[in-house]
């Protein structure tokens, strides 16, 4: 390659990398140590995950809700989390309050009494906001939403411009791409390292930079979920009125209360005990109930089926099937998944976890790397003066 333009991709990747080190560096940490989040919190919080078994019926989750939201103080219920295994207590989630904040309890499933707040829900929730918008204001409709984003996209450049760079003589040896050369001193040694570890590391990082595009631009979020989705979405069409006064087709069902209940009995119906445990979402005024179950022979814990179902007459409005999606469904359902390496199993979730934390390392020898050169062009600037000098002198 010639050497101007590899100057232009050492200025390239110098600059971008100076402008973004900082943040890239704070994402990465934080999101090392988002890698384990649900096993920290269940090992928080395994004492009240459970409750004895008693004799008497567990409540409904109509009871719950309303058991729930008739004490001093309670918000909405937004979202609770009901298992099939006897004496598991009910995880809740409330709506945001006046103060933007976001609350989840464990219910007793039997009297509707609340045992304690999630521990360590606070912690990783701000932890999330740190690694996602840098805790500016605004979060999700913020400037740190932007900024996260941009820094990404910066990192794919480093990491393409970084690639161009290092590209070695014999691109056929595995040696010279993987085998850092420790015993170097000073700068050699720095750069080894930067180059060869960040040469393990790319492909995780590429992964975690495409997925992790899909909660800072809607644009993305959007390309990605018509590239791979097999039914793109469709905006929902108002319901037909009815002509002339006419009554509607069934007075009964549209003169039904909405009701929880009903949906959930439609719901087990159709799963009976197959299912393992289910994300109910509290409809926030009139519309359907949605569940999403997990069922006992999941192959993974975001293999859910989602139910939609009217909680006015119990009629199931649609059913998605976790074994009847697309390879492209089913990666939309798995971003998050594929971000953090879960869906590459416990050993996937370690080596991303130890790649992220390894982020900093190359903010710091980039640093390293970048303020050395300069000093090595300031101290070679005076002897090309001497050179041309005495050339000058040679030359009278």
């Amino acid at each position: 390659m010639a050497s101007p333009i590899k100057s232009a991709f050492l200025q390239v990747h110098s600059i971008i990398g100076l402008t973004i080190a900082l943040v890239v560096a704070l994402m990465g940490l934080t999101g090392a140590m988002l890698s384990f989040e649900d096993e920290i919190v269940a090992a928080l919080n395994r004492d009240v995950a459970r409750v004895e078994l008693r004799s008497a019926p567990v409540l409904t989750p109509d009871e719950i809700v309303a058991r729930l939201q008739s004490q001093p103080g309670a918000g909405k219920v937004q979202l609770m989390l009901l298992s099939s295994e006897p004496g598991a207590t009910v995880r809740a989630r409330f709506a945001r309050n006046e103060a933007g904040e976001r609350s989840s309890v464990f219910v007793d499933p039997y009297d509707g009494r609340i045992l304690s707040p999630v521990s360590g829900e606070g912690f990783f929730a701000t932890l999330r906001n740190l690694h996602r918008f840098l805790l500016l204001p605004g979060n999700g409709n913020g400037y740190g939403r932007l900024i996260t984003g941009v820094c990404a996209i910066g990192l794919l450049v480093l990491l393409i411009t970084g690639m161009v760079l290092r590209w070695p003589r014999r691109v056929r040896s595995i040696r010279m791409w993987l085998k850092p050369n420790l015993a170097m001193p000073g700068r050699a040694f720095h750069w080894s390292l930067h180059s060869v570890v960040g040469t393990w590391v790319l492909p995780v990082y590429v992964i975690t930079i495409l997925t992790g595009l899909w909660w800072s631009f809607d644009w993305y979020k959007a390309s990605a979920t018509w590239l791979l989705s097999s039914k793109p979405p469709v905006a929902a069409k108002a319901p037909a009125k009815a002509k002339g006064g006419a009554k509607p087709a069934n007075p009964a069902e549209e003169a039904a209360a909405p009701s929880i209940d009903r949906a959930w009995a439609t719901f087990l119906a159709d799963q009976g005990s197959l299912y393992a445990n289910v994300y109910l979402q509290v409809p926030n005024g009139p519309g359907p109930v949605r569940l999403r179950s997990l069922a006992k022979d999941a192959p993974h814990d975001v293999a859910r089926d989602d139910f939609r179902i009217d909680g006015a007459t119990g009629r199931a409005i649609s059913v998605e099937r976790y074994a009847d999606k697309s390879i492209g469904d089913s990666i939309l359902q798995r971003v998050l998944q594929i971000h953090t390496g879960a869906a590459f199993g416990l050993v996937g979730r370690i080596l991303f976890m130890i790649a992220a934390a390894l982020m900093p390392l190359f903010t710091v020898t980039g640093i390293i790397l970048y303020f050395s050169r300069r000093r090595s062009k300031a101290q070679s600037k005076p002897s090309r003066n001497h050179r041309r000098a005495a050339g000058l002198v040679a030359g009278e």
